[in-house]
């Protein structure tokens, strides 16, 4: 049994402190450098926190290269978590022109627009850095923030302070509340500079600006911050006050008046050849900029189009991002391993000779599928192209057939489970094989667990890939509802968590801290934590709206077991919920275990329900509407945005429960049906009227 730290000797202590000086720096590197961490920020400041714990116990440990022998101020525990006021949302990606077309389609169409009809389409250069977004009240600079998840980022405000190119104060005419979105970066001479410094003191050196830039801002000290030369473009606000300007390129002008630094380039284009003809002009400038971008943002100029456009799952319908070609490389396939998912989905991995491609190194591709490489021919020991674009996983572009040996060997696929032993099968119209083990898999259960623990679920700091293994290896958590009972079952163990390896007891209880800290959850992310096929976030989403709380999605879903009850029908009304997420979703709460670990999770956990929007108060609030025949004042995706927007519930289908059906023109058998079922029915005018009220 490991003994606590303070019953150290002296020697122990010192092996001790060796490993946490050597662990703590390659946590910088993974953190600052290559802007990847392995461990949550709380993580490294629980192994901060232990080395401090024994210099202060043995002070002759202190060492001028010790990580604790900072210059500047103390640093702070980490940074706090914000909610931003209006969600810092991510943008959708195209890579070819006939993408960019896509989009322009896209919108046209959702504004019922003919393909004649001009559009203007703003193209601003996409600089690559770190999102942030600045809130001004009375004029002054009050918080700075991450992206983070988009709903939630990290407090950066000290930071953000110490980089020129972010105004304290706004001019007197601003208006007094205002909140400033941007893009932090660091320019290549600085880049440069800063690397030539790094290597004059034998330190490790930033892969490339983006890394430099992400690092240097999420510094626990800001005086590191402030040596790093950052700077920023503004590029939106978060929403414009009346008045200020009616599209988005004023509204650029007027962030220049106002003293930010707007980014070079940009250009308002109405046609897909004005808009491909700046995407080459902007690729041929790109070797003469002195900071790096990585493609174009395209945005709807008039904001009450992008109004009206509004907004789909994580991303604007209005705008997109052009990404620039992928980079390239050439390497070996030394060997294809399975990776097994939480759904069973066995998906075949291609490891490689690792290669740098875009200042990253590279060592896996997915190979997606069996067809995938059955198509490519790919082979064990093959030469390869493979290609990395943005943050998109590496793949492998094409084999070099010209350069096989005969040594190759073919990819066999695998009919049993690697990870449990279990019959792995692929059912007609899949691609993709997977276990049958279910929960017996091992690797399945873990990979739950990861996706229970995840941002965009639970978000648990201190419960990593690498603890979550760690912790099921030895049966501390063997399902999502051991986690809450993890503090009391400590207490009552004779080898408690900080007895591990790495383990002290601040570590130990910062971790209870932060799951007691999310014992409150709200509906939409707790169905997505359950880690259901098929049901995305957006999909958890529209399931949390239509069901309200978690005992009546339940009772709906087992009643919906069977097939011909309405609450099936209900089901497979909703918008985006077809009969495969239909099925998944009935199996997993026809499953005893789901149901015993859904008992449990409810005993320790408060799942709040899903609130209405603050509109829930319009007449349509909380009402479910069906939009049926062809509609002439708006466009079908349009009028379902609106609607969603108002705290309406848009199905897709007629049943008792609908409140409106809205008939357009040439209305046809859900007309017929909302007339046997006596349910209101509306045209569009009469819709129009009533959520204009």
């Amino acid at each position: 049994m490991k003994a606590s730290l303070f019953d150290f000797d002296f020697e122990d202590a010192k092996a001790r402190h060796k490993a946490l000086k050597t662990k703590i720096r390659k946590h910088d590197m993974l953190y600052y450098a290559e802007d990847k961490p392995e461990i949550s920020d709380a993580d490294y400041d629980r192994l901060r926190l232990d080395l401090e714990e024994i210099e202060s116990r043995y002070p002759k440990l202190i060492t001028k290269d010790s990580p604790t022998q900072n210059v500047g101020i103390a640093p702070s525990k980490g940074f706090k978590k914000v909610k931003h006021a209006v969600p810092m949302l991510s943008l959708s990606n195209v890579f070819s022109e006939e993408e960019a077309n896509d989009f322009l389609k896209r919108v046209r169409r959702f504004l019922g627009l003919s393909e004649n009809e001009p559009i203007e389409i703003i193209a601003e250069p996409k600089i690559d850095g770190l999102s942030c977004s600045l809130r001004y009240e009375n004029r002054k600079l009050v918080l700075a923030a991450t992206r983070g998840d988009g709903a939630e980022g990290e407090d950066i405000t000290k930071n953000v302070k110490t980089i020129k190119d972010v105004p304290q104060s706004l001019p007197d005419d601003a208006p007094e509340a205002l909140e400033v979105r941007g893009e932090i970066y660091m320019s290549r001479a600085d880049f440069a500079a800063l690397n030539k410094r790094l290597e004059d003191e034998g330190r490790k050196i930033f892969a490339n600006p983006r890394n430099a830039a992400a690092g240097s801002v999420r510094q626990l000290d800001p005086s590191v911050t402030a040596e790093r030369s950052l700077k920023m473009f503004a590029y939106s606000l978060a929403s414009v006050p009346e008045g200020l300007a009616d599209n988005h390129y004023s509204v650029l002008h007027w962030l220049k008046c106002s003293g930010f630094k707007v980014s070079a380039g940009v250009k308002a284009v109405t046609r897909l050849d004005e808009l491909m003809c700046n995407y080459h002009d902007i690729i041929e400038s790109r070797p003469n900029l002195d900071y790096e971008i990585d493609g174009i943002v395209y945005k709807v100029n008039d904001l009450a189009l992008q109004k009206r456009l509004g907004f789909v799952s994580r991303s604007p319908r209005w705008a997109t991002a052009h990404k620039f070609p992928a980079e390239q490389a050439i390497t070996r396939i030394n060997e294809i391993n399975i990776q097994v998912g939480r759904t069973g989905a066995l998906t075949p991995v291609a490891r490689l000779e690792p290669i740098t491609v875009g200042g990253v190194v590279v060592s896996n591709a997915t190979l997606h599928n069996e067809d995938e490489i059955a198509r490519k021919d790919i082979r064990i020991g093959d030469m390869i192209v493979v290609q990395r674009a943005g943050d998109v996983i590496p793949q492998v572009v094409r084999v070099l057939t010209e350069k096989r040996t005969g040594n190759e060997e073919k990819f066999k696929p695998l009919e049993i489970c690697p990870e449990c032993g279990a019959h792995a099968i692929r059912e007609e119209g899949e691609a993709v094989r997977r276990c049958t083990g279910g929960l017996t898999c091992p690797k399945q259960v873990v990979e739950r667990l990861r996706h229970f623990v995840s941002r965009l679920a639970f978000d648990i700091d201190g419960l990593g890939d690498k603890i979550i293994q760690s912790f099921w290896d030895d049966g501390l958590i063997q399902n999502p509802a051991d986690i809450f009972t993890l503090e009391q079952r400590n207490k009552e163990s004779l080898t408690p968590i900080r007895e591990r390896e790495g383990w002290g007891g601040l570590s130990e209880k910062k971790l209870f801290e932060s799951i007691n800290d999310h014992r409150t959850i709200p509906l939409n992310r707790f169905i997505y934590a359950l880690g259901i096929r098929h049901i995305g976030e957006a999909t958890a989403k529209r399931l949390a709206v239509t069901y309200g709380s978690i005992d009546a999605l339940q009772d709906a879903m087992i009643t919906a077991g069977d097939n011909d009850s309405n609450a099936y029908s209900d089901l497979l009304s909703i918008e985006d919920i077809g009969p495969a997420a239909a099925s998944s979703l009935v199996v997993f709460f026809a499953e005893s275990h789901n149901l015993e670990v859904l008992s449990r999770l409810k005993d320790y956990l408060i799942i709040e329900p899903y609130e209405q929007p603050d509109n829930v108060d319009s007449v349509v609030g909380g009402k479910t509407v069906v939009f049926t025949g062809t509609l002439t004042k708006m466009t079908r995706p349009e009028a379902k945005a609106k609607a969603e927007s108002l705290g309406a519930k848009v199905s897709s289908s007629i049943s008792k429960k609908t409140d409106y059906v809205v008939a357009g023109e040439k209305a046809g058998s859900k007309l017929k049906k909302a007339q046997d079922l006596g349910v209101k029915i509306l045209s569009e005018d009469g819709w129009l009227d009533i959520i204009s009220q």
